[in-house]
């Protein structure tokens, strides 16, 4: 099934009574015909219901799985999802944060990330607190790629990550970012400022994210 190899043996039965097979060249066992409805779900599927702001047990029944499926398949297609363009020299880029709770309303968290308005693309971004060493991660891939300028907020901590030269914190310099913020909020429902449906892990929250900038 995986790599297409003829090194094939008999490996026991699943639970139902179908026979399984063991792949000797790829180390994978399997079935030879599946008939179960998550084995046909694809990555596209679930990051398409993903940013149309299904959430958990929405894209379960849309899907006609369980939840816990949509969960495991969530967390193992983020995983996969690597930066889906590189980084030019000479940009022009915007970061801002917005905020979201996990498990309930008492634990804040922040997403930071960083925005090129020419294109829309996402270049970097950070789920955990706002501080100097989380942001840092944001700002310092932009620095090292000479961007032409920054533009942020007026948090302060900006003024110690970016050089002076490249940083702005002008009125009216972050509509672009600020504008894509409202996006998220709308697409994603645990992002919703007055919902119930907030993220229950940090873990799954980041997984959602990334689906939604690069996915």
């Amino acid at each position: 099934k995986n790599c297409k190899s003829d090194h094939v043996v008999k490996n026991g039965y699943s639970g139902n009574g179908t026979q399984r097979f063991y792949c000797k060249m790829c180390h994978k066992s399997f079935l030879k015909n599946y008939v179960l409805r998550a084995s046909f779900v694809t990555d596209k599927e679930l990051i398409l219901l993903t940013k149309e702001g299904c959430g958990i047990r929405s894209t379960a029944r849309i899907l006609g799985v369980s939840a816990n499926t949509v969960i495991r398949r969530i967390l193992k297609m983020a995983r996969n999802i690597k930066r889906p363009y590189p980084i030019l020299k000479g940009k022009i880029y915007q970061v801002d944060e917005l905020f979201t709770f996990i498990k309930d309303k008492d634990k804040r968290v922040c997403i930071a990330y960083s925005y090129e308005p020419l294109t829309g693309k996402i270049i970097d971004f950070i789920v955990g607190r706002r501080n100097k060493t989380n942001l840092r991660k944001v700002t310092e891939m932009l620095i090292l790629s000479d961007a032409e300028k920054i533009y942020t907020d007026k948090l302060k901590i900006y003024k110690q990550l970016i050089p002076v030269e490249i940083h702005s914190a002008k009125n009216r310099g972050i509509n672009h970012i600020e504008r894509h913020n409202l996006s998220m909020r709308t697409h994603l429902k645990r992002l919703n400022r007055k919902t119930i449906c907030y993220s229950k892990s940090l873990a799954m929250l980041m997984a959602v994210v990334k689906s939604y900038f690069w996915g």
